[in-house]
């Protein structure tokens, strides 16, 4: 029988889709209302330099409930099956008496091998992942829920193609624009539906113990805002994206110009095919982002307010935090799927009761999250898990700690090659790359096929490539050691610390 909670421990855990951390704190910061969220920073624990270790939505997310390395768990892409026996923060939660409640997604692609020929957990990449039990089904390609409410309200959803819905509802006789309102009110967005789903799923629950795994799709594209927030930045006003002057300039190195084949403007947006990344589009979309970034931060408060009325703000840890970035314009490219700050550096906002709060500069990565929820709620941490538990620094101990972030991710496609493929004539198993990132360095090292990528952060950042500059040959060496070393450590561990004997089985502790 699996062990019950001992005392009054709840979790929410909150990911909002594609936030950049540097709407929270950075270069966007200033420019973005997000009142909730910060309130919240002032009573907790925040990591600044927090990174997510793959991309993109797949992936991430797989690392972020496992707690391993891209490396390690494979479902390298939106529709790699996960191992269906891979631990995650589900199973291991159930086994201290939680039922970890899923309202969202988690985009899990399911294990064929687990599953009969033609079950429809085999035709879907955002399949919920093992262990959760799913309340609200709010799938980006799906949201059955949601389309039914537009429609029982009165909204002309016609078809099966969501997307449809993500389409500007310009006025009669104007030109249409990407920062017209979207077709449905704010109070009936994707965002309120899954929010009112939550706050009313949730209310029987306040006498027990519960678990809890919230996640909102915005501000991640299509960038379709309700009115007020669809234009309620001024485009002019807003920063621009980290770039070099003109888009030509880009192709510093032969990740880049498949890149911008991949990852156009236009994606981005539904109606607007032949959008063109001028800087009157680029800052327009980068406002709607905004918009809808604050729009996630109001329900956000809805959240805590419910918390805090219902008596359990005190007893709830509640962790925030995103699953990748967006390049948003930077390096004149939109989207996840590439080696930059942008893709990769996410917001962490941990608040857990009776612990100390305050700002932490340390390197952190996404699959530290897992093992911290676990710490707090007393569940063992399988050795299959890479991430290490960040309750240390919540109680503002100083653990022997990491002075880099690692990151990886897969940029190839068994069915249909993509740019980077056609162009450079690379395999599946050679589509790929490696991130680590120190203070000052960034090392990008690339399977095969492409040289690597230096960035200096005391000199122009990842606007200039120095991998080829002889005087920083000694950097590139200790950097590459350094990233081969950290793979050698933490290949998969699953069952590499534990050995068959006379008596049985015996399990030691991984070493973190």
């Amino acid at each position: 029988m699996a062990n019950q909670p001992k005392s009054r421990k709840n979790v929410l855990f909150i990911v909002i889709d594609q936030l950049r951390a540097d709407c929270v704190h950075g270069a966007l910061a200033d420019h973005v209302q997000l009142p909730n969220l910060r309130a919240l920073m002032a009573e907790s624990t925040v990591f600044k330099n927090n990174y997510s270790v793959t991309n993109p939505c797949g992936p991430s997310r797989v690392s972020l409930l496992t707690a391993r390395y891209a490396m390690n768990h494979r479902s390298i892409r939106n529709g790699t099956p996960l191992a269906h026996d891979t631990p995650n923060l589900a199973t291991q939660a159930a086994k201290v008496g939680y039922t970890p409640l899923l309202f969202g997604y988690t985009d899990t692609s399911q294990d064929p091998r687990a599953y009969p020929e033609g079950h429809p957990a085999l035709t879907t990449y955002e399949h919920p992942m093992n262990g959760f039990r799913e309340v609200c089904e709010m799938r980006l390609e799906k949201s059955h829920g949601w389309r039914a409410d537009l429609r029982a309200k009165g909204y002309n959803i016609e078809g099966d193609d969501l997307f449809d819905i993500f389409r500007v509802n310009t006025p009669k006789g104007q030109t249409p624009r990407p920062n017209d309102p979207a077709l449905y009110r704010a109070e009936d967005s994707d965002t309120a539906y899954l929010t009112n789903q939550f706050l009313e799923g949730m209310k029987d629950r306040e006498g027990e113990p519960w678990f809890a795994h919230l996640t909102w799709i915005r501000p991640h594209p299509p960038f379709n805002a309700p009115a007020p927030y669809n234009d309620m930045y001024d485009p002019a006003a807003l920063p621009l994206p980290e770039r070099l002057p003109r888009h030509e300039e880009e192709s510093f190195h032969p990740y880049m110009k498949p890149l911008h084949d991949y990852a156009q403007i236009s994606s981005t947006v539904e109606g607007f095919p032949d959008l063109d990344d001028s800087d009157e589009n680029v800052q327009t979309l980068r406002a709607v982002y905004l918009g809808l970034a604050t729009e996630v931060d109001h329900h956000l408060g809805r959240v805590v307010t419910w918390l805090k009325d219902s008596g359990q703000y005190d007893d709830t840890l509640l962790v925030v935090t995103a699953d990748h970035g967006e390049l948003l314009g930077d390096r004149h490219a939109w989207g996840k799927l590439a080696p930059f700050k942008g893709a990769f550096h996410t917001p962490l906002i941990i608040r857990a009761p009776g612990e100390k709060h305050g700002e932490i500069s340390a390197f952190t990565e996404s699959s530290d999250i897992t093992p911290t929820i676990l710490d707090w709620i007393g569940a063992d941490i399988p050795s299959s898990m890479d991430g290490r538990s960040l309750l240390p620094w919540l109680r503002q101990e100083t653990p022997n700690w990491r002075d880099y972030a690692y990151s990886e991710f897969d940029f190839a496609n068994p069915i249909s090659p993509t740019p980077w493929q056609e162009k450079h004539q690379l395999s599946q198993s050679n589509s790929n790359c490696a991130i680590l990132r120190e203070e000052r360095f960034t090392l990008v090292h690339f399977a095969a096929g492409m040289e690597p990528m230096l960035f200096d952060a005391e000199g122009r950042g990842e606007l200039e490539n120095i991998a080829e500059k002889p005087e920083f040959a000694g950097e590139m060496l200790r950097l590459t050691q350094k990233l081969l070393s950290h793979r050698m450590q933490n290949t998969d561990h699953t069952l590499s610390t534990t050995m068959i004997t006379k008596e049985g089985p015996v399990e030691t502790l991984r070493p973190r």
